[in-house]
Order: C-alpha cells, then structure tokens, then sequence
C-alpha cells in the first residue's frame, strides 16, 4: 500500500518489520548491526537485562578504573570499545574482534579502557549452563574422552571472534522481538552460539568443563560448592571430597583454574557476596559480615579494604553511584 498517496504514516510495527528485515538480509555486516541490536535494549549507561534469560548489555560512556568484580559463567561480546580482565598475572583483552568466555564464577578485576558519549562501550553476555554445554557434546560424541581430560585449566579465555559466531550473535538477538521468532529461532541461534564456542580456537578450554571426568569438571564442581556453602564453615579436606582428589591434587588443579588456593577464592567470594549484601538490603557492614560467615567484625573490614581499596561504607556509595551494581 502506498502510505504517502492515503495520507497514513507507517505504522510503528511495520517499521520494526523493515528494521528485522534489514538485520537478516545477507547484505548488512553482523559487525554493523550489533551495535544496534543492543543499542536498542541499552538507552542509558548501565547492566540492561535482555528479553531472554541470562542475556545482559552493559553500556558504559567513558573509561572506567581497574575494579574488583566476580563474573559468571558467561560469553562476552563486543559491539563498540574495549575491556580489560585481570587473573592472577593474566591480562584478556575482549573488543570487538575478540571474544571472551568464563567457565566458572571467578574473582577478577575488570578495566573499561576504550568508551566515549559518541560511541559507548557495548557488550552482549549470554550465560552458559554447564547442563546445556553437556549435551551438546554428547551429540558431538565427546562425553567419555578428549586429549585434555588429565589436566585443569583456566576458567577464562579470550579468542579471536570468527565470522560464524558473530553471525550467530545478530541471528540471536534479531530474533528476540518477534514472538514467534523468539520461541523457534531464538533458541536455534543459541545453541549455534554454544555449538562454535564449543569448537573454536580454544573450544577444548571450554569442553574440558563440560567432561564429567575431567579435572576442570571436578574443580568447577568444588567452586559451585563454595558458591553455595560461603557462609558455612569450610575446610580444603571436605571441598577435596566434594571434587573426589586429595587435598593436594586439588590445591594445584584449584589453582590453575583461578588462579588462586580454595581458601583464598572462599575469602574473595565472600567479600563480594557481602558488598553486594550492602548494595541490595542496605545492611551494615558488621551484619554483612555475619552473613557472610565472619567471626570477626574488625578482620571483615581489614580484608574487605584491602580487596576492594576502600572502607565498606566508601565502597558501596561509589559502587551505587557508578550504575554497574551486579546481580
């Protein structure tokens, strides 16, 4: 119908039509279309949950310092700037050409290096649930062997992001706004998405915590643990039954996992469980403490300064005023 000559505009929905088309003709660049895919879910600076279950953007306009944070299983794209994790002696790099993938929840330190008002930091963060992981390489025939199941590795990497598996990150969100897209492509995209990290230039890192019997599975399952039991009193000989290893196998695979022993990573998980205690409930800092599995009130507060650089009360009213509050 021609809208000019009845005199009637187009309507918002057939403008939406024209704008889902246009993101599925092969013609548009996937490198072009990304940052308004997410644009459209991220008006302002800040963590904007996604209209599909465990999707995030983050949209920040200007650098942000080097910080404290715990980032869960996930894989991490870029539309626009550049960001920066910290592990250990570590530096991952993920910008627009690289990707980056967590295997477990870990404790790093995150750095928005590249970001401006005209062309904000962008990112798109899908979960990843291990369950899903699993049975897509039962399908690939890769649940009883693999080359790397006698050794750990570390729960984070970045890698070049392939053609493919950007393709697969536009069809993904192209697909979120029409119902019924979202119910039969949606979840085609998604697991497209899981299929090329799966056996991508570092897939193997990935499958390794995926194979029941690996060594990487077994120290991720010692990690849900403390995630779950923080607030318990833990010891390294009941996390070394949970992972069925002796006590020393398990400090060494911990290790090259996170970078750091099992009781360091249970003092880290606790500190942020407790900032984000302050954030979310407003309690004090002796209550978080409490919650938290502290005994001591004074050491609470010492470690909690010297991770994340500021007495608690400092550090929540900068952590609310920065809009990135984790979940």
């Amino acid at each position: 119908m021609d809208h000019k000559r009845n005199g009637r505009a187009p309507t918002l929905s057939a403008a939406k039509d024209r704008e889902r088309a246009a993101f599925r003709t092969p013609t548009t660049e996937p490198r072009q279309s990304l940052p308004l895919l997410l644009g459209r879910y991220a008006e302002g600076d800040g963590i904007h949950p996604g209209p599909w279950p465990g999707l995030d953007i983050l949209r920040v306009s200007q650098p942000r310092p080097r910080m404290p944070v715990v980032y869960q299983p996930c894989v991490c794209v870029v539309a626009q700037g550049r960001k920066r994790a910290y592990l250990g002696d570590q530096v991952y790099d993920y910008d627009p050409f690289n990707y980056l993938v967590l295997s477990v929840p870990l404790p790093v330190e995150g750095e928005i290096v590249e970001a401006s008002p005209e062309e904000p930091f962008l990112l798109f963060r899908l979960a990843l649930d291990a369950a899903d992981l699993s049975e897509l390489l039962l399908e690939l025939g890769e649940h009883t062997s693999h080359r790397n199941l006698g050794r750990a590795h570390r729960g984070i990497f970045a890698s070049k992001l392939e053609d493919d598996l950007l393709a697969a990150v536009v069809r993904f969100l192209a697909a979120l706004d029409d119902p019924g897209d979202r119910r039969v492509l949606a979840p085609l995209a998604r697991r497209e998405i899981l299929y090329r990290l799966l056996t991508g230039e570092q897939g193997y890192l990935l499958r390794s915590f995926a194979l029941g019997e690996s060594r990487s599975h077994r120290v991720a399952r010692v990690v849900r643990y403390i995630q779950e039991n923080y607030d318990r009193s833990l010891d390294v000989a009941a996390m070394a039954d949970v992972a069925h290893m002796s006590t020393s196998s398990l400090h060494h695979a911990f290790k090259e996992v996170t970078s750091v022993s099992p009781l360091q990573y249970l003092k880290q998980i606790r500190l942020h469980k407790a900032r984000l205690l302050m954030v979310h409930d407003d309690v004090g800092a002796g209550e978080a403490a409490h919650r938290v599995g502290y005994g001591s009130p004074s050491q609470f507060s010492r470690e909690f300064k010297r991770l994340f650089g500021a007495p608690p009360a400092r550090e929540v009213e900068r952590l609310r005023a920065s809009g990135l509050i984790p979940d």
